[in-house]
Formats: structure tokens, sequence, C-alpha cells
């Protein structure tokens, strides 16, 4: 055994400190709520994706500890083998009729759904449109396709119409998006993309990963905010953010459905989920249906913070949602932010390259249904005692 071939890791490692970018695990101990306990210590806990605040909600507890008593745990094979349940089945017609659709898919995770769909939709000879600042499973998904990829400027309708008018020679075209970007926390102009997608005869998907169960009357997310839906051929979302459980779901028609159950690799070849993880999902949509006070409350508690923050002279952006980036630049100036924020109590995660592009480092604060006035008042004074020490 060459007991050097790895030696040129610790030098990987070495570089990534000196540019303030090596990350280190941490675990917690106990739920995953508006507090957290961690390394020690209790933290006020903006780092989750728990937007309504159910991750830890004791119906999707005792739906999953039922589900358990009649379905044990293990998925034990793909879904198209023995792996997919009855509570599968039940879960992909709710998730159709919550999203309006005739049909939906349950994958592993987000990041399965976006990848493997992509993948199965496009290829060879066929062209995809990515916005600069999608999630790297769409990124990721862009690439296993086999497809020609353009990249077009973040948000930018006009350079994705220059870009589709010179692809005419492409057998497939696609555009795909996030919703809601979850660094900078911005809307994409959903609107303008279904319009592209019918003038260009291109499909469009839209991952709600973020989105789903926050924005839109029903909380279908923001195809459904902007009026939009009849313009968006596949809708991808996840079940692990504010619906507190695991795993992606992609709705659409039928056919759409059939052909990824068929061709998708991350479904055809992945174990299915645990039964008992389709019975959170299901106890989640019907408390999205009945409390929609959570994400009326939540977007409300997101601008008045927002408002507060800038009143400060802190960078958010163009945030317009739960999720509040605030730009710092330098990744040693972020993480050195960070590091006080967490001596006051208050769990802040810093994001630097490659998460974010260079010299985009941010603190990223993620708002739940569950943080308290006092919670939100807390993070503002460490917020407050942060900028002034800079000044």
């Amino acid at each position: 055994m060459n007991r050097t071939s790895l030696a040129w890791i610790d030098d990987e490692l070495a570089s990534l400190e000196k540019a303030g970018l090596r990350r280190r695990l941490s675990a917690r101990q106990g739920p995953q709520t508006a507090t957290i306990h961690i390394e020690g210590r209790t933290l006020i806990n903006f780092g989750a994706n728990d937007y309504l605040g159910l991750a830890a909600d004791q119906r999707l507890v005792e739906a999953v500890r039922r589900a358990l008593e009649e379905e044990a745990w293990g998925g034990g094979a793909s879904p198209l083998v023995t792996g997919r349940s009855m509570l599968h089945a039940a879960l992909e017609r709710r998730l159709a009729q919550f999203e309006g659709t005739e049909a939906a898919l349950l994958f592993p995770s987000g990041f399965a759904a976006n990848s493997a769909t992509i993948a199965a939709l496009a290829g060879k000879g066929d062209a995809l449109f990515s916005d600069a600042k999608n999630h790297a499973s769409i990124i990721d998904g862009c690439r296993l396709s086999g497809a020609e990829v353009a990249v077009y400027r973040h948000g930018d309708v006009d350079h994705l119409a220059e870009l589709l008018a010179q692809s005419s020679g492409h057998r497939r075209r696609l555009i795909v998006t996030d919703s809601l970007f979850s660094m900078d926390g911005d809307l994409a102009p959903l609107p303008c993309l279904a319009e592209l997608a019918e003038r260009y005869d291109a499909m469009l998907l839209v991952d709600e990963a973020h989105a789903t169960g926050v924005f839109g009357k029903q909380g279908r997310g923001v195809s459904e905010h902007f009026q939009c839906e009849e313009g968006v051929d596949i809708r991808v979302g996840t079940l692990s953010k504010a619906l507190g459980s695991m795993g992606g779901f992609v709705a659409g028609p039928q056919n759409l459905i059939d052909l990824l159950a068929n061709r998708a690799r991350g479904y055809v070849f992945s174990t299915a989920a645990p039964a008992a993880m389709c019975a959170a999902g299901l106890a989640a949509l019907d408390i999205i249906r009945d409390e929609p006070n959570r994400r009326r409350e939540l977007l409300e508690k997101a601008e008045r913070l927002r408002a507060q923050l800038l009143q400060q002279g802190w960078d958010l952006g163009s945030s317009t949602s739960q999720i509040l980036p605030v730009y710092g630049g330098d990744p040693n100036r972020v993480m050195g932010i960070v590091a006080n924020l967490r001596e006051q109590g208050l769990l802040v995660p810093g994001i630097r390259p490659p998460t974010v592009p260079e010299g985009e480092s941010l603190l990223r604060i993620s708002l739940s249904w569950s943080h308290t006035e006092a919670m939100l008042e807390r993070l503002l004074e460490g917020m407050q005692q942060e900028i002034q020490e800079s000044m």
C-alpha cells in the first residue's frame, strides 16, 4: 500500500485554512428548533431551514411513531422493486393534489430530485439554460445530462432571451432555475421566464425547495405567488425545509412522472426512503393547509427584521424572503462576526466560496416561524454591536 498517496491532502487543507475557507464538522444534541444545543452551548438558531417550525412538531413525531409501528424502518429496495410502500403512494398523490398537478414522484433527497430529473430530460444534442446562482444540485444535473449548458446572468431575462435566440439548432431546450435562491434570498422572475419558455418552445423546470410551504396563497411556492403556475412544466420541491421532514419530489403531468420513474437514475437506482418519512410529509401538508398563518407571520417577521438590519447599515442585497443574507465580502471578516455572535449566544452561519462566488461571503440569517421577538431582539443587538465596532 502506498502510504504517501494521500499526503497532498494536508497541503490542500492548509490552503483552505489560510484562505479562511476550511469547514469543520460539529454535531448538535437534541432536536432542531429555534434554539440548538451544540458543542456544550445552547444558542439561538438562525442556521436551520426549518422555516415553519415543523422539524420538531409533535404532530410529525407522532405520525412517524405510528408509521414505525406498522412499517418498521428501512425501505429495503429501490421503489421499482419493493421499496415503494402504500405511504409513498399516498404522499405522492397528496403532493400532486397540493401542487395541482396530475402526478408526483418522491426522491430520497431534493438534490437527487434535481440532478436526476434534469439528466433524464436532456442529453446530447439538447440545450440547458441555467441561472448563474442556481443550487449545486441543478448545476450537477446539468453536467450529468451531457447537454450543452448555457449559464445566464443571475435573474437577467434579457441575457436568457439572447441565449435562447441563439439555440435554434438544438433538439430540446430546458430552462432551469431556483424560485427562491437559497443564499441571496431573492426571487426568480418566473413570469418572464415562463413567457420566454413559451416563446422559444422550451421546457421550464422550477425548483421551489426554499419556497414550498412559505410562498403562495396555498403554500405551493413562488410560481403560485406570481400566479404563473401554468407556465411551469416541471416543479421540484423538498420535504426537508419548511415541511420539517426529508426527501424531495417532482410534480407535473403523468407522462413526465412515468418517464422519470423509468429514466431518472437517482430514482431508479436509489433505495426508497423509509415509509415513516412519508407519514411526516403527510402530517406537514395538513399543517400547511390548516395553519396558513405560519407562512404569513414568517414573512411579516422577515420584513420587519430586514428593515431593522438595513437601518443599522448592513447590506442585504435584494432579499425579499425569510432568508436574509448579510454581505461581508471577505471570508475572514465574515467568520470573525460569526465567532463574535456565537459568544453572544447566537448561531448565524457564515457562507463562503465555493458556496457563493468570490467576494460575496455572507452571514445567512434563516428565519423560522418559531423565532420569538425576544430572539430577534437579541440578534439585532448583536448585529448592532458588530457594525459599531467595524466603524
